[in-house]
């Protein structure tokens, strides 16, 4: 559970209209109508990129009245379907994918089994990615694929990166032409994570 205590507030005077800030919001929380960026406070996540990248420095963080609280409930999914789906993506459900917000495995999965279909709707639901908001689309990208979701890119939102290679997708080619690495250990030792059940995950199958 993520607590969203500040808020993007654009000084339409100095605003341009040039949409860098609509383009960098991991949850589409802005768009620019009459050529002025407006925020939609409620969808607003304060990742700050908008802010960061603004060349007229016309967005700025401030404090909301009333924090807004952002978590998906693990507990009111099915423990089996969760487990099957981080799994599947090479995850362990009790894995954290996303440092900066704390958002583990079986958070993404759960807001995944409930709809959100895409990188912004997950991010909006469970606050993965309204960090620092660049490494962890990669581990969006895999739970979604993993789920056999087919994204298309939204028009004017986020620009997605392609998946980088992990050990599981690592091409034989690779592998055959560097012989002195450990492939198939590293493989076997990060699928021992994956599939290890800890105390607390035992707990909450219950």
């Amino acid at each position: 559970m993520k607590e969203v205590t500040m808020l993007a507030k654009v000084d339409v005077d100095k605003c341009i209209g040039c949409k860098i800030c609509a383009k960098v919001c991991p949850v589409l929380s802005i768009k620019v109508e009459n050529k002025k960026a407006v925020v939609d406070a409620e969808a607003c996540r304060a990742c700050g990129n908008c802010a960061d990248r603004c060349p007229t420095y016309a967005i700025e963080m401030v404090m909301r009245e009333t924090p807004i609280k952002v978590g998906v409930d693990v507990s009111k999914f099915d423990h089996k379907e969760i487990r099957e789906l981080c799994e599947k993506a090479h995850f362990n459900p009790e894995q954290v994918l996303c440092y900066c917000t704390g958002v583990r495995a079986d958070e993404v999965a759960a807001a995944i089994l409930d709809g959100a279909d895409t990188p912004e709707k997950i991010s909006s639901v469970t606050g993965i990615r309204t960090g620092c908001t660049i490494e962890c689309v990669q581990t969006v990208l895999r739970m979604l694929d993993a789920a056999g979701i087919e994204l298309k890119p939204v028009e004017g939102g986020w620009q997605w990166y392609g998946k980088t290679t992990t050990s599981w997708t690592l091409p034989n080619s690779v592998k055959e032409k560097y012989p002195s690495f450990y492939f198939e250990e590293d493989n076997e030792l990060l699928d021992r994570i994956v599939n290890t059940v800890t105390e607390s995950e035992k707990e909450g199958s219950k």
